[in-house]
């Protein structure tokens, strides 16, 4: 089973210095049947003005993963790190019993875009933590690369919930096929580009959630960059 939720159909948040997109509810944009997919609770779709940004703020029991797509992000927090984070970087922090970070746009000329991804912890209670990786998704093109996952992975974040994230760049001429397991759900996220999953026609912004499908097929119709989320 496919459902297909357009980009113009995410709720959204503008200020002087932010476009938000919210693919489920977030702060001021609820709605009921966009609470989440299984164990993903938020994915943001966020343009931050050159040189403004959000303010340190609180976190607890939630893995927040910041996937930068054009720009710089600089990230400070309460256990001590700081960095910057360009394009084919991604950061995971545990917010565990406690912490508080904020996220700034790193240039005063040009404007940052990431997604911010939450999911809540599998197991509350624990010190918070940070990490950070970069993948080279256009050096290996029309291949998922794993980004994050609950087991221990030198070459991927590891996250303290069942899910995996793969991402993948992909070009024309070129079809990419991902099994899932019959129990496992799916979640795609197109960051860029256009694309067809399973004949589904996909633009920038818009997901896809799939149950009950052995497999995906994704074929790009110009260069794309997707994220995938293999589910519980």
């Amino acid at each position: 089973m496919l459902q297909h939720f357009t980009s113009h159909e995410r709720g959204t948040t503008r200020t002087a210095w932010l476009n938000s997109r919210h693919t489920f509810s977030f702060g001021a944009y609820h709605n009921p049947e966009r609470s989440g997919f299984r164990a993903l609770r938020v994915i943001n779709d966020d343009i931050v003005s050159p040189g403004a940004g959000f303010d340190p703020h609180p976190h607890r029991d939630m893995e927040i993963i910041s996937y930068v797509v054009e720009g710089e992000l600089v990230h400070r927090d309460s256990m001590g790190n700081g960095s910057t984070i360009g394009p084919g970087e991604v950061q995971r922090m545990s917010a565990g019993t406690g912490v508080r970070h904020s996220e700034f746009n790193g240039s005063d000329t040009q404007p940052v875009r990431f997604l911010q991804i939450w999911l809540p912890r599998d197991t509350p209670g624990l010190s918070p933590s940070y990490e950070q990786k970069s993948f080279d998704l256009r050096g290996s093109p029309n291949t998922f690369h794993l980004i994050a996952a609950p087991q221990v992975d030198e070459n991927a974040l590891s996250i303290h919930q069942d899910v995996r994230i793969v991402a993948a760049y992909l070009t024309p001429g070129h079809c990419v096929t991902m099994e899932l397991d019959d129990k496992r759900h799916a979640w795609v996220q197109v960051v860029k580009g256009t694309l067809t999953v399973n004949d589904q026609k996909l633009s920038a912004g818009d997901s896809l959630a799939a149950s009950q499908e052995p497999r995906l097929t994704f074929e790009a119709s110009e260069d794309a960059e997707v994220l995938l989320f293999d589910l519980a």
